[in-house]
């Protein structure tokens, strides 16, 4: 099993803050021999149908020595994750969880508006001092 992201207690918190039910600690995808492992797996009841919202989110930190470089490994993780949780768990959304300094150093930046605007990947945005959400960009 993966070692822990360091902010990977903060952001269950603040799932938690924000109504989530934690229900994988880590979740486990099994393709073929291989394993994955997602840092968590989460749901929630929406809307008066009572309706589960289901997702996954991946937690980095970005304390490489280049945010740029943290990005591509970021981006090859969550793309490697996507794919291969539309054919196991279709019905959960894939989220990557970024501290609200690292959404401003490269996603207000044009390199990481592009990514947005191209609808590459969903972003949570958290406060780690806080533990809570500052926002989700679906």
């Amino acid at each position: 099993m993966p070692k822990k992201d360091i902010y990977h207690d903060t952001v269950k918190t603040a799932l938690l803050k924000d109504g989530w039910t934690i229900t994988h600690d880590p979740l486990k995808l099994e393709i073929g021999k291989k394993e994955l492992f997602i840092d968590l797996g989460a749901e929630q009841l929406i809307g008066a149908a009572r309706a589960e919202q289901k997702i996954a989110v991946e937690i980095k930190s970005f304390i490489g020595r280049s945010d740029i470089d943290d990005l591509e490994k970021a981006l090859g993780q969550y793309t490697l994750y996507y794919d291969v949780l539309e054919d196991l768990e279709p019905d959960r959304e894939l989220y990557l969880a970024i501290k609200d300094l690292v959404f401003s150093n490269l996603f207000e930046e044009p390199i990481g508006q592009v990514l947005l605007r191209k609808k590459r990947l969903k972003l949570i945005v958290f406060n780690p001092t806080q533990e809570v959400i500052s926002r989700w960009i679906p």
